[in-house]
Order: structure tokens, then C-alpha cells, then sequence
């Protein structure tokens, strides 16, 4: 998603731009089915997917927007509950199967001149400020002047730079599926703090939601492996039946927690971008968020550049990039890392604690209007593609 995103808007300014991508995106599917994988869109993201001239595409095909939060412990009084009217907002985001965003961009690149080359595998590079040479895995080369790594946690990109990072698992799976629930959505996101991770409840139509239930590996595992009938009671207990009885509406799927960061975001003549760069805790649903913010920045330093006259790939542009990104990524990644080890803790004290602060976040509307905004993607200064027009 990042990656076509980024390719999409170097394009539409005129950029030359070939995408090299392993297995081309299935583009058809079942009205009736849902994809496992959704991401929660901030503002700031529904923004660029505008300005980028694809969110009435995936308007019309299926976007879900939500008004209101539910946050509560799963032992004692603590509860916030988030509404877009404090703000004067539609709504607080949107919850967007995966399959539909890629859906969007990937025909949009034909339509705005980006080469695609798909099946292509990479076999070596090498990068430097006046330009990268690719060989594919097919003996043919690319010279170019920049390479983006936008290729996920396991970036190859990133490992043929020879960029470090640091890597370390939470010890959790999340499983995700698409359920019905009993009392419908209500147009309303709910997550439960539990002892070994959250549950999220992500609305998608009005009686669906899709879930992500992170929990110890062994207990995803069996999560996954137990008939539908006692499934669906576990995940109904586990949200309190707030909703009624959930029942799912397909397969499950389970996939490992970690957290991940690169050493640098740059290199000359190369740059990385969302998973390849920073991976989070997805509690929150700030991953994808925090992807096209490190598009839209990438595309405002290369623009810088090229008014300025200096090639593509150089080290001075990128640097911005990696300047304007990386603390912000960073401290996301901390917050995620406090909210998970908080709520996580069975510690009486702790318990108090958090119960105390969410029971005090909901009743003071100036704190709550602060997490609204941060769920809005707002709080920082943004890049040009991530603004309204009025205010690029």
C-alpha cells in the first residue's frame, strides 16, 4: 500500500517510475467476502488517499467510517468512550480492507505512465549518490537514480543496503477474522485491554466487524484451531457480549507481534519507507498511518530537491526525509510499547493506576480531545499531500 502510494505520487509529479513488485495483487474477489487484513484510516491518510485521487474509488467500493471509541479495562471501572461530535467531525477514520486500497493505487498507476514490472525479484543492488544499479533475479539491470525499499518487515531492500535494525517480539500473535455481530456495529470501534493483549473490534458493515485479538502464540494457536461454536463463545466472553453473541464469517488467521526499527532510513541514492523502516504494536492501527506519512514526506524532500536542481538520490534530500520521519515513528513506537506493557501488568497497583487514568481521560474532555486528535492523524505538522488543498 505505502509502496504504490509513494509511486503514485511521485508520478503525478512527473517522475519517472518503475515499480518492481514479486506477485501482481489479486484484483477480484467476491462481493460477499472480506479481506482478513484492514487497516484504520486517520484524517491525515484519507487525505493523501484524496489527494492522490483514489479514495472515491475505494468509496465505491467499501470503506466503513466510525464516529465513536470504546476503550475499557477487563478488570475494574476504568472506560473512555471517543466521539467525532466533541471535534465537530464526520467521524474519527475509517476502516478499509487492505485488498481495497491496494485495488485503487495498483490501477492507478497504469493510468498515470508507472512502469510495473511484476513477476520481478530482486538479486543484487548497489547504491550511491549519483545513482543504483538493480540486477533482477532474471539477469536483466536497472540504473537508477533512487531506490525506495517499500518491502515490508523482511525488506530485502533493506538488507542488500546493509541497513541494521533492531528487532524485538512481544511474545504475542494477533488472530484476526471477519464476525457478525448480534446487536450490529453501531459505526462504533471497541477494544478491550486483557491480560495477554488487546482485542479490537473494527467495524466494516453494519452488523460486521473485523477483529484482531492479540494473545500469547499458544493461545493464538488454539484460538485458531478450535471448532467455530467454541470460538465464537470465547471471543462473545471476551468482549463482554457488549455486542451480543459474535459469530464469525469465514476463516481465522494468526500472525506474529513484533516491533522493528532500522538504523537509518537512508543511505545515498536509497531510502526506506513504512515496514521496511519502523513496525509497531497494532493496537492502536497506526502502522499504515505511519507509512503514508513517511510517503507524503519522502515526496516533499525529493520535490525540494528537484527545484533546487540536485539529483534524485541525493544524500542532503534524503536526510530531510529521514529528519522529518524517524522521531515521530520512534516515539509512536514507545507510546505503543507503554500502552501494551500497562496494560498488560497484573499488578494491583498498576491495575488501580490505569483504571484511574482511563476513568480520568473520559471525563475530561480537554485529555480526550487529545487522543481524538491523535486518532484523527493531527497533532503534527504534515506533510503536503497528507493536507487539505486549501492549506498545501
Amino acid at each position: 500500500m505505502v509502496g504504490a502510494a509513494l509511486a503514485l505520487a511521485l508520478a503525478q509529479r512527473d517522475f519517472s517510475v518503475v515499480v518492481l513488485e514479486a506477485q501482481e495483487p489479486d484484483l477480484d474477489w467476491r462481493p460477499d467476502s472480506h479481506d482478513l487484513r484492514v487497516s484504520a484510516i486517520t484524517r491525515a491518510s484519507q487525505q493523501l488517499l484524496q489527494n492522490l485521487g483514489v479514495w472515491s474509488a475505494m468509496v465505491d467500493d467499501r470503506v466503513t467510517p466510525y464516529g465513536q471509541m470504546h476503550v475499557w479495562d477487563r478488570a475494574g471501572f476504568g472506560e473512555i468512550h471517543f466521539d467525532a461530535a466533541d471535534l465537530g467531525e464526520p467521524d474519527l477514520g475509517h476502516i478499509v480492507e487492505n485488498r481495497v486500497i491496494v485495488r485503487a493505487l495498483w490501477r492507478a498507476l497504469g493510468d498515470h505512465g508507472v512502469a510495473v514490472r511484476v513477476p520481478a525479484r530482486l538479486r543484487t543492488l548497489s547504491a550511491a549518490e549519483d545513482g543504483a544499479t538493480l540486477m533482477l533475479a532474471d539477469s536483466s539491470r536497472l540504473r537508477v537514480g533512487l531506490v525506495v525499499g517499500a518491502d515490508g518487515a523482511r525488506s530485502q531492500v533493506r538488507e542488500l543496503a546493509g541497513i541494521g535494525s533492531s528487532r524485538r517480539p512481544y511474545d504475542q500473535h494477533a488472530v484476526v477474522a471477519t464476525v457478525r455481530a448480534e446487536r450490529g456495529n453501531r459505526g462504533t470501534a471497541w477494544q478491550r485491554f486483557m491480560r495477554d493483549g488487546p482485542l479490537a473490534l473494527l467495524p466494516l458493515q453494519q452488523e460486521l466487524f473485523s477483529i484482531v485479538w492479540s494473545t500469547t502464540p499458544d493461545e493464538a494457536a488454539r484460538l485458531c484451531g478450535i471448532a467455530d461454536e467454541r470460538f465464537n463463545e470465547l471471543l462473545s466472553e471476551a468482549s463482554e457480549s457488549r455486542l451480543g453473541s459474535l459469530s464469525l464469517m469465514g476463516a481465522r488467521a494468526a500472525f506474529p507481534l513484533q516491533q522493528q526499527h532500522a538504523a537509518q532510513y537512508v543511505v545515498p541514492g536509497l531510502a526506506l519507507v513504512g515496514d521496511a523502516a519502523h513496525v509497531i504494536h497494532p493496537l492502536a492501527g497506526q502502522g499504515v498511518n505511519l507509512g503514508f506519512l513517511d510517503a507524503a514526506a519522502l515526496v516533499d524532500a525529493l520535490v525540494a530537491g528537484r527545484e533546487r536542481k540536485r539529483a534524485v538520490g541525493a544524500l542532503r534530500d534524503l536526510r530531510a526525509y529521514e529528519r522529518s520521519r524517524k522521531g515521530h515513528n520512534m516515539a509512536t513506537q514507545l507510546a505503543m510499547d507503554a500502552f501494551k506493557n500497562l496494560f498488560g501488568n497484573d499488578s494491583g497497583v498498576l491495575s488501580l493506576v490505569r483504571n484511574l487514568g482511563l476513568e480520568l481521560a473520559g471525563r475530561l474532555s480537554p485529555l480526550r480531545r487529545t487522543f481524538e486528535r491523535v486518532a484523527l492523524g493531527r497533532g503534527l505538522e504534515l506533510p503536503t499531500l497528507s493536507r487539505p488543498p486549501g492549506r498545501r
